[in-house]
């Protein structure tokens, strides 16, 4: 495939989004054992410089990048795909960067959003790096070692610039008219949402980072998820343009699961990393939970079993493909919490589910023992133990057969639960037949 040069600006300026998303696809042939394996498992969807890049990864070590902001304490699994990226690139010899987004946090990325985020405290914003920094060092090896990974955070050299410079340094590489042509912009004015001048500035934020990493760390590949095409574009152009230095993009597909539903939301809410939002139990079950048709597309991007046994595991049919089904939880959820932690939560699904018994090790939502003698609606219970995202949300549930208290249905979840419920000192609350939570007085 011949490879694919960023456009002058005036030539961009005249292109929509998509036309450049097309021309920039992944080459079938790649030579480097990391493109290779990102092709084989399925991670890419847009490229920019196939050859050039996949010459640069073949020949030695590259250093890439992707960026995560700190809007919550957690990183749920659809930031999951973006992590396991990283651990490719590691695994294929190569240096990864996790950035953190302490100063682009600070701004909010309006990709996606039909409104402006909550702005956060620079206190909160800190809180949330220190409880998304847990996970990482689960799937990368960090260290000063010439492949080992490290974080920095965005906040050291955003924060230093001052307004004019940032204008006079970078604002004249970037016109409004294609900045307006982005979707993150489009589809916001197209819906007659308001976007302020703040998020308009964040895709040039991001465009410094890259050029800011390039030049201190030799950062040569920012990666992302496709909605971070047209903001990892302006990057890689600023880089060639400025410093006409070799940069290059690369986005993972939109993941979907088979129904066509987001990847990590549930009924529930998010499916969160940290054990401190979602216990391993929880997070086992959600992989266990796994559409037929996703579970070689999981294996393959979510676990590090190779790729002819990945073909064994996803030619099981009937009954059989509930076993695929268990080795893919067993591994995400080593990969994320640990190997005890993978084993405690299959035993406790198998005496549960298997065996028909009670395991300690089921997640637990504590109550206030006043609570439960002066009486709660079963649906604030069901909601705050996480059972479902709203009491609306339970009621429906209940009334479609799928709330069940101590193993009995019920089918108004306006009912107060007390103590009198309490049955060996919990409440066993479920919410279809694998989602269960044991209500504990405190």
């Amino acid at each position: 495939m011949k490879s694919t040069t960023i456009p002058t600006p005036a030539v961009l300026n005249a292109r929509t989004q998509t036309e450049e998303s097309t021309a920039m696809s992944a080459d079938p042939a790649f030579k480097s054992d990391f493109l290779q394996t990102l092709q084989a498992r399925g991670y890419i969807h847009q490229i920019t410089h196939p050859e050039e890049l996949d010459e640069a990864a073949a020949k030695g070590t590259i250093t890439a990048y992707i960026g995560f902001d700190a809007t919550a304490p957690s990183l749920h699994v659809g930031s999951l795909i973006q992590i396991m990226m990283l651990r490719r690139l590691q695994q294929a010899g190569h240096k990864p960067i996790v950035l953190m987004g302490g100063g682009t946090t600070k701004v909010g990325d309006p990709t996606g959003k039909d409104e402006s985020r909550k702005l956060l405290s620079d206190a909160d914003i800190q809180a949330n790096i220190a409880g998304i920094k847990q996970v990482f060092s689960k799937f990368l090896t960090f260290g000063d070692g010439p492949t080992d990974a490290v974080m920095v955070d965005n906040d050291e050299w955003l924060s230093k610039l001052g307004y004019i410079q940032f204008l006079r340094d970078f604002g004249v590489h970037f016109t409004v008219n294609r900045m307006l042509a982005f979707d993150s912009v489009k589809l916001r004015l197209e819906r007659e949402q308001p976007m302020t001048f703040l998020e308009f500035n964040y895709m040039l934020m991001q465009a410094t980072d890259f050029l800011e990493l390039q030049r201190t760390r030799g950062c040569v590949l920012q990666m992302g998820g496709s909605d971070q095409w047209g903001n990892i574009l302006n990057g890689v152009e600023l880089i060639r343009r400025v410093d006409q230095k070799p940069a290059f993009g690369l986005t993972t597909p939109l993941l979907t699961t088979a129904s066509g539903a987001k990847m990590g939301k549930t009924a529930a809410g998010a499916v969160w990393l940290n054990a401190e939002q979602l216990s391993p139990y929880d997070y086992w079950q959600f992989w266990r939970n796994t559409e037929d048709a996703d579970v070689g597309k999981f294996l393959r991007l979510f676990t590090d079993l190779p790729l002819d046994e990945v073909a064994r595991l996803e030619a099981l049919e009937g009954a059989a493909i509930n076993d695929a089904k268990k080795v893919l939880a067993d591994e995400a959820t080593r990969m994320a919490h640990g190997e005890e932690a993978a084993k405690t939560a299959r035993d406790a699904a198998q005496k549960l589910f298997e065996q028909g018994s009670l395991s300690a090790d089921l997640p637990t939502f504590e109550v206030p023992a006043a609570t439960l003698a002066e009486g709660v609606q079963l649906a604030a219970l069901f909601t705050d133990a996480g059972l479902a995202g709203s009491r609306g949300e339970a009621r429906r549930l209940a009334q479609g057969g799928g709330v069940r208290m101590n193993d009995q249905a019920v089918s108004d979840a306006n009912v107060m639960v007390t103590e009198a419920d309490l049955v060996d000192g919990v409440i066993k609350l479920a919410a279809g037949k694998k989602k269960i939570v044991l209500v504990k007085p405190v």
